[in-house]
């Protein structure tokens, strides 16, 4: 999770992480960036303090697989996202994430794919959308090359989407 404040000029406050090998960890100590690696227990009062303190202007989620609780949605209404790596509604939900979305859709034979941006709410994958992006898949596309083209989406759109929420604001 990353947590973004002041418009005029974006900046990440904190990264909040579940897994303590997770990339994104180096990423934060390289940048210079205060981090938190936390457990379940952790997750559902201390973080949520944490956050409260920091009042950032949007939590943006990548890669979190743990369901928000509602007391996260209650105290950050509309300032919660996540992306999602198929075209929500369809290959969503509980255990819908990585590499099962991506064989799930080769399986499938999709003719195409995309990501989903989306507001959290208290369900898996099921806040309201707030931006698509599609891709075009052939009949030879395996998982790996799907994941590959949507991964490129995600680089392309997410940090643009997340500019455009903050300016809204």
């Amino acid at each position: 999770m990353a947590f973004f404040k002041d418009v005029a000029r974006i900046s990440v406050e904190k990264v909040f992480c579940n897994n303590p090998n997770a990339g994104v960890l180096q990423r934060a100590i390289k940048a210079g960036v205060p981090l938190r690696v936390f457990n379940r227990e952790q997750f559902s009062k201390e973080v949520l303090d944490e956050l409260k303190q920091i009042n950032p202007d949007l939590i943006v989620l990548a890669g979190f697989l743990w369901m928000i609780p509602s007391t996260y949605v209650a105290a950050f209404p509309k300032k919660i996202i996540n992306i999602h790596p198929a075209l929500l509604p369809k290959y969503g939900g509980k255990g819908m994430y990585g590499s099962y979305v991506f064989q799930a859709i080769a399986q499938n034979g999709e003719e195409e794919t995309g990501i989903t941006i989306h507001y959290v709410n208290e369900q898996y994958d099921e806040g309201t959308i707030i931006f698509q992006a599609t891709t075009r898949l052939t009949n030879s596309d395996t998982s790996d090359e799907i994941a590959k083209k949507t991964h490129a989406l995600e680089h392309k759109h997410f940090a643009p989407t997340i500019y455009k929420l903050l300016k809204a604001q």
